[in-house]
Formats: structure tokens, C-alpha cells, sequence
């Protein structure tokens, strides 16, 4: 059993998560993240953190991430809803109360500001947006939505996610209800007598929960948690290959301000009420480029690449079309070993001529082309509780 938490005499001076002294305690490796300390493998090393998740449930910290409420002044949900899609380009008036969705912030170029979730708590919306981008997040939430909504930072929050194919039968010990939620399916439930906000999704691929708990309740909930057989803490280097087997997209890496939804494979978030002829089409920033991309293609695209041999291929690499070539096609955006899928595996935008499946294209590493396939993604089967 690991005990309680109570010196703070090691904090370092930048930002630390409520869970920083656990973290210490059951001998993680720190180091920065976002502008936060935060853990990036734990004793038994990442390539078994991943497979920990994979196989059973591992616990993540992701309180580093940004939590927003958003709440109508005028006490009608419908309008903040309104509000929310004069700045993401996906359909928030017809998510139903206990529903979430996935969601971009776009500008006026049609790039990605952020990549979020947002959820219908039937009084509020719940956001979560990327640790790095929250300041700015908010920023942009305040100047265009404040008229119609009250914004509130939920600082006083911590985040949790547990997944793993046997998240379900762990969490279900301490919240019973959570046994009759799907995919993306989101409820406010006690646990442990804290009010939590608990969604049934994560970054992983794999069935799982995130829980936003008040901070001074996360230290609690992740020691009962981790007193479980079936659970082990997990870092940020295995959520980084959890999520890249998976085909998910890190903002700053294979997404930012000159990548549109578009490009990035994710037209699938943007329903066809957002989309030209729907109920309320364009409205967001970058519409008019973004539909047009939606209507003819974009320049590139977002795949995933298989690399030949056992060497990694990281971000940044350049991608040519022949061997010999000296004309780049493309770029590496995500990259390292799958454990899952035992080999390496990376993503990348390619000139939309060349991003065709299962055609042959080179990279550069160490000096020497390596030959790569293209491949769909994602690299494994996610395991979401859909039904």
C-alpha cells in the first residue's frame, strides 16, 4: 500500500501538479513538461507502463491540462452553445447533456489553435484543453465569448485518467453508475465524496475514464486507485506512444497554426451542420478555407508511416519520394517504437500526390534513406466501450 503524501520541502519552483509529492514518492522520473514538473516514466520504464495500459489500467496525471467552465449569462444553455461555435468548427448546439466532443479552435487561416473536448453538462459546458495552450485558450475564450458567457478556469481542479481494458471493473468499486457509460459519454458522480466530472474517453486507444476531482481530493482518489492489483502509475513517455499507436495527434507536434483540420485527417469532427449546405454553416474562423479544403482536398495529409528495420524515426525527419531524391514531399511529426505493434512507427504530412496507402517513400537517418511504407491510421485496434 502507498501512504499518503506530506513534505513539500523538495517542490521544485515552477509549476507542479497536486499530485507531484505521490509522484516523488513512488520514485518517478520528473522532468518538464508545458511549463509543469511532471513524470515521465516511473521505476518500471515506459515500454512496460504501455504495456501495463494496454493489458490492465494504468494512471495518468493530466491535471496539468486546462479546465473551463463556460456558462450562459442569460441561464439558456442553447446560447452559449451558439457562442462556443463562433470559434470551433464542430456542431455544439446539437451535443446532447451528458455527451462530449471532440473540438478545434481554428483561425482565421484555418489553422489549429488548439485541439479540446468539450462537454454538455446540461447547466454548463465543460472544456479541456492542452496544458500548453490554456493561458492562450482562455485569452481567446474571454475576448470573444464573455458578452454571452461567463468563463471560469477551473485551477482549483486536478485530472485523472485511467485506462486500460480493466479501468471499467476498477472504477466501478467506487462509482457503480459508471458500468452504464459509453464512449464519450460524460456525468458529474461522486467518489470517494468528491464531486467529480467523469467522461469516459482518454488519449490511449484503449476503454478508459478521465475524472476531474478538486485538487485538494486527488492525492486520495490516486492512492485508492493504485492500491488496486489491476492499476499502476503510468508517465508521460508511455502516454506519448499510447497515443501515436493509436494515430492521435499532439498539438505542437502534428498540430499548430498552419495545420487545418483538414490536412490533419480530422474532418470527421466537424459535422455536417458546420459543413457548406448545413443548418449553420462556416461561422468559425478559417471557414471559408477550411469548407474549401473540405470540397476539393487539401495540399497534404496527415498518415502514418512504417518504417523498415528497428530504429525509430523522430520528429522532424524529412520525407522524400525516391531514394536519391533531394526534393522533400513531407515531414516526420510524431515518431518512436510501437511496443504494442513491436516495431517502429511514426506520423507525417505528405503532399497530398504522394499520401497514397501502402506507397514506398524515404526518410533520412544518421546520414543513410530509410525506406517507409505509408500506412492508415491508426496502428492498433481501439478497444472504446461503443455499445
Amino acid at each position: 500500500m502507498i501512504e499518503q503524501t506530506t513534505s513539500h520541502a523538495s517542490r521544485p519552483a515552477g509549476r507542479v501538479t497536486p499530485l507531484y509529492d505521490l509522484h516523488r514518492a513512488v520514485g518517478a522520473r520528473m522532468g518538464p513538461f508545458a511549463g509543469y514538473e511532471m513524470p515521465l516514466h516511473y521505476p518500471a520504464g515506459t515500454i512496460k507502463e504501455h504495456l501495463q495500459t494496454r493489458s490492465a489500467a494504468g494512471l495518468f496525471d493530466v491535471s496539468h491540462m486546462g479546465q473551463i467552465a463556460i456558462r450562459p449569462r442569460s441561464g439558456k444553455l442553447a446560447d452559449a452553445a451558439r457562442a462556443l461555435e463562433t470559434v470551433v468548427a464542430v456542431d455544439v448546439l446539437g451535443l446532447g447533456a451528458g455527451r462530449q466532443r471532440y473540438a478545434l479552435f481554428t483561425n482565421d487561416d484555418g489553422g489549429v489553435l488548439d485541439d479540446l473536448m468539450i462537454a454538455n453538462l446540461g447547466d454548463r459546458f465543460f472544456l479541456v484543453v492542452n496544458a500548453s495552450r490554456k493561458d492562450a485558450d482562455e485569452a481567446h475564450l474571454r475576448d470573444r465569448l464573455s458578452a454571452i458567457c461567463a468563463i471560469d478556469r477551473l485551477d482549483d481542479r486536478a485530472l485523472l485518467a485511467l485506462q486500460g481494458p480493466q479501468a471499467e471493473t476498477v472504477l466501478r468499486k467506487f462509482a457503480g453508475e459508471i458500468v452504464d457509460m459509453r464512449f464519450m459519454e460524460v456525468r458529474e458522480i461522486s467518489i470517494l465524496g468528491e464531486p467529480c466530472i467523469v467522461s469516459r474517453s482518454g488519449y490511449t486507444g484503449e476503454d478508459g475514464f478521465e475524472i476531474s476531482v478538486p485538487s485538494n481530493g486527488a492525492e486520495r482518489l490516486a492512492l485508492r486507485l493504485l492500491d488496486e492489483a489491476a492499476v499502476a502509475p503510468v508517465g508521460l513517455a508511455a502516454r506519448d506512444t499510447l497515443r501515436l499507436e493509436a494515430g492521435l495527434c499532439l498539438y505542437g507536434a502534428d498540430l499548430d497554426v498552419t495545420t487545418t483540420p483538414v490536412e490533419a485527417g480530422l474532418e470527421w469532427a466537424i459535422q455536417k451542420s458546420r459543413r457548406a449546405g448545413g443548418a449553420r454553416e462556416g461561422g468559425f474562423p478559417g471557414a471559408e478555407i477550411i469548407l474549401r479544403q473540405l470540397r476539393g482536398g487539401p495540399p497534404r495529409r496527415r498518415l502514418g508511416l512504417r518504417p523498415e528495420g528497428k530504429a525509430p524515426i523522430r520528429a522532424g525527419a524529412p520525407i522524400f519520394a525516391h531514394e536519391a531524391g533531394a526534393t522533400t514531399i513531407g515531414s516526420v511529426t510524431s515518431g518512436g517504437f510501437g511496443p504494442t505493434v513491436n516495431g517502429p512507427i511514426a506520423m507525417g504530412y505528405l503532399a497530398v500526390e504522394h499520401a497514397v496507402e501502402g506507397a514506398a517513400v524515404f526518410t533520412e537517418l544518421r546520414g543513410k534513406r530509410v525506406p517507409m511504407r505509408v500506412t492508415a491510421l491508426p496502428f492498433i485496434r481501439p478497444n472504446y466501450k461503443r455499445s
